[in-house]
């Protein structure tokens, strides 16, 4: 389950990168939520699987 949460994270993440650059508003917004998502993608596994 924390796989497939993470890798859709993930592929939300580079969406927001791709999708920051074609808005017109909020660009900086939208780039940070993009940053945010992929770390958490790359946190939530490293601290869900390493309580296993």
């Amino acid at each position: 389950m924390a796989f497939v949460l993470s890798f859709a994270l993930f592929i939300a993440g580079c969406f927001l990168f791709g999708f920051a650059f074609t808005i017109e508003s909020f660009q900086a917004i939208v780039f940070f939520a993009g940053i945010v998502a992929i770390a958490l993608s790359f946190g939530i596994p490293a601290h869900v699987l390493a309580k296993r």
